[in-house]
C-alpha cells in the first residue's frame, strides 16, 4: 500500500510559534504508511471574490493542488479574540473558491488548538469547526485536542519535552488515522 498524505496546516505565522513546534511533532511521529506535510499558507494573498471571475494571485493555484493532493487535513492553530487567526481564515478561503471547486471537500480533518493559558484554544477550536462543516470535512470529534501552557513543553530547541503530552499527541493522531481508515473503507 502506497502512504497516505496527511497535511498539516498551522494558524500561526509566529517564527517561534507553539503550533509549529506541535506540528512538527506529529510530523516526525507519522505513523507508518503515512507521511505528514507542512502546507504553508503565510504566503497566500488576501481572498477576494473578484479572483473567482478572473486572474487569481500565482500563489492560489499550487496550494489548493497541494490541498487538493492530500488525503487528511491536521489543523493546529492558535486562539486569537476567541476564533482563528486570520491567516487560517484566508486559507480556508481561499481553498474553498471559486464557489463549487472546494478544494477541502471531503477531506477527513483533526483540529488541533494551543494556548499559553489554561483554556487552550477552545474558541478557535470550535469556531474552525463550524467551518469545517460547511467545506464537508469530516472531522475527528473524539479525543478533541486542546494543548494548554504550550510555553512550558518545548526545549531551548523547539522539542516537545513533555511525556505525557507526547502520549496524547501520539494517540491523537493514531485516533485520527484510524478515522481516515474508517472513512475510506
Amino acid at each position: 500500500m502506497a502512504n497516505k498524505k496527511i497535511g498539516v496546516v498551522v494558524g500561526s505565522l509566529r517564527k517561534e510559534s507553539f503550533n509549529k513546534k506541535i506540528a512538527n511533532f506529529l510530523i516526525e511521529n507519522a505513523p507508518d504508511g503515512y507521511n505528514l506535510e507542512l502546507i504553508e499558507i503565510g504566503h497566500l494573498a488576501l481572498y477576494n471574490q473578484d479572483y473567482d471571475e478572473g486572474d487569481s494571485p500565482a500563489s492560489y493555484h499550487p496550494f489548493r493542488e497541494q490541498i487538493k493532493s492530500v488525503d487528511g487535513v491536521i489543523f493546529v492553530t492558535p486562539e486569537y479574540n476567541r476564533s482563528v487567526p486570520g491567516v487560517l481564515k484566508n486559507a480556508i478561503d481561499v481553498g474553498s473558491r471559486p464557489y463549487g471547486k472546494n478544494s477541502w471537500d471531503g477531506k477527513p480533518a483533526l483540529v488541533i488548538s494551543s494556548s499559553i493559558g489554561n483554556i487552550s484554544g477552545f474558541g478557535a477550536n470550535h469556531h474552525l469547526r463550524q467551518s469545517l462543516v460547511f467545506l464537508n470535512m469530516p472531522t475527528l470529534q473524539q479525543p478533541e485536542v486542546y494543548i494548554p501552557n504550550c510555553q512550558e513543553l518545548f526545549d531551548d530547541q523547539g522539542k516537545l519535552n513533555n511525556a505525557d503530552t507526547a502520549d496524547f499527541l501520539r494517540n491523537a493522531l493514531r485516533s485520527f488515522v484510524d478515522f481516515m481508515e474508517k472513512l475510506s473503507a
